[in-house]
């Protein structure tokens, strides 16, 4: 029995540790949107962007509110987006987006984070050109009619859409688009009354490495470590 509350107290924790990460997360990247378009969600996609992850992992209101106000205060720290590319054993590609106020700080825990966990850092472009930066729309599959759909959201430059499974086991439909369409994409689904669960910016493979269950639990590792810093927001991986 005490083996069992050890394992469920652990998964709580682990639990808590993840909403946590995210709520900071996200509170980043409210401010950073605040700072670059104002605090209306009507004249602020990257904003209205915000709301919608925020809703997704369940952020308290008062927590979304508060990240506002920081930003449209005067001594609100202004944080800068850096990328930082490397690879993790076994060849695998990383990327490790950032948001961060002290440039120093997080580039020497990246670096760090590399080399305890058996990989390499690199140098700008060493990496990223193995990726291709698109837009990442999760959407609940009820009344959405997917070939129509796909239809009315090519020319808002919808790429990808297909079905997969979320966190949880559900399923989800998943649309992508280029990096520069997803704004479009964005309002094009507004305009269908169609809220998606998150919208993201990703990081997604042209090409994937593949390697064994032993050495991917090496690679998940390290990016776990990465993970945990409080500077990184995502990382991204190219492990088939």
């Amino acid at each position: 029995m005490g083996r069992i509350f050890e394992v469920r107290k652990a998964t709580m924790f682990a639990r808590w540790d993840r909403m946590a990460k995210q709520f900071t997360r996200i509170g980043k990247e409210i401010v950073i949107a605040v700072k670059a378009g104002g605090s209306d969600p009507a004249t602020n996609p990257a904003l209205r962007r915000c709301f919608q992850n925020a809703k997704s992992v369940n952020m308290p209101k008062d927590r979304v509110e508060a990240a506002i106000k920081r930003a449209l205060g005067k001594d609100t720290s202004n944080y800068d987006e850096i990328l930082y590319e490397g690879y993790a054993p076994h060849g695998v590609a990383i990327l490790v987006e950032t948001a961060t106020d002290n440039h120093v700080r997080t580039v020497a825990n990246v670096k760090s984070h590399f080399n305890k966990g058996g990989g390499s850092m690199g140098n700008s472009g060493s990496v990223s050109f193995q990726f291709k930066k698109m837009g990442v729309f999760k959407m609940k599959p009820e009344g959405i009619q997917i070939e129509e759909l796909e239809l009315e959201l090519i020319d808002a430059g919808l790429e990808e859409l297909g079905e997969s499974t979320g966190e949880n086991g559900e399923e989800i439909l998943v649309a992508r688009c280029a990096f520069a369409d997803f704004g479009t994409l964005q309002k094009a689904l507004e305009d269908k009354n169609i809220t998606p669960i998150s919208a993201e910016l990703e990081w997604i493979p042209t090409t994937t490495v593949p390697i064994s269950d032993e050495q991917a639990e090496e690679v998940s590792k390290l990016i776990e470590r990465l993970e945990q810093d409080d500077d990184v927001t995502k990382v991204f991986h190219n492990m088939g």
